[in-house]
C-alpha cells in the first residue's frame, strides 16, 4: 500500500531522504558536488512530496517557485532498492499536478550528465532538454530540462 503526502522541509522523513540523497550525490558527484551543494538547501521549500510504502518513506521530491510561471523540480530521490519501479515518476507527476493547481504553466529542472537514471526518468514524462538555466549556464556537467503543466 502506498501513499503520497504533500508537506514541507520540516518533515523529517524528507529531511531523511534529503541526507541520503546528498550522500549518494556526494559520491557520483565527487569534486564537484559543493558547487552543486549550495543550490539545494531544503530550508524554506514549503512545496514537498514524500513517497510512502507501507507507512515507510522511499521517496520524495519538491516544487519551488522559479518565476511567476515556473516551478523548478528539486531533490527528486527514491531510495535505491525501490529504483525502476514507477516511483520517480508517480512523484513527478504529483509535483507536476500540485504546481498547476498553484496556476504555474513550466516545471524546469536540472540534473547531472553522470546521472543517466535520473536522465531516463525526466525523458520518459516527456520533459524536454533546454538551455542551462540560472547557475547552471555554462556548467558543462549540467542538463536542463522543461516541460508544460
Amino acid at each position: 500500500m502506498h501513499s503520497i503526502k504533500r508537506t514541507t522541509y520540516k518533515n523529517e522523513d524528507f529531511v531523511a531522504l534529503v541526507k541520503a540523497l546528498d550522500a549518494n550525490l556526494s559520491e557520483t558527484d565527487g569534486d564537484e558536488h559543493d558547487f552543486y551543494h549550495q543550490f539545494n538547501g531544503i530550508e524554506g521549500l514549503n512545496h514537498v512530496i514524500v513517497y510512502y510504502e507501507n507507512e515507510i518513506a522511499i521517496g520524495c521530491g519538491v516544487i519551488k517557485p522559479f518565476d511567476r510561471k515556473t516551478v523548478e523540480v528539486k531533490r527528486m530521490y527514491v531510495k535505491p532498492e525501490h529504483q525502476g519501479k514507477g516511483i520517480g515518476s508517480k512523484i513527478l507527476q504529483e509535483l507536476e499536478k500540485w504546481g498547476s493547481s498553484l496556476k504555474y504553466t513550466t516545471a524546469i529542472l536540472e540534473t547531472g550528465i553522470r546521472q543517466p537514471d535520473a536522465i531516463a526518468l525526466y525523458k520518459k514524462n516527456k520533459y524536454s532538454i533546454t538551455d542551462n538555466y540560472g547557475q547552471y549556464i555554462g556548467v558543462k556537467n549540467s542538463i536542463c530540462f522543461k516541460k508544460s503543466i
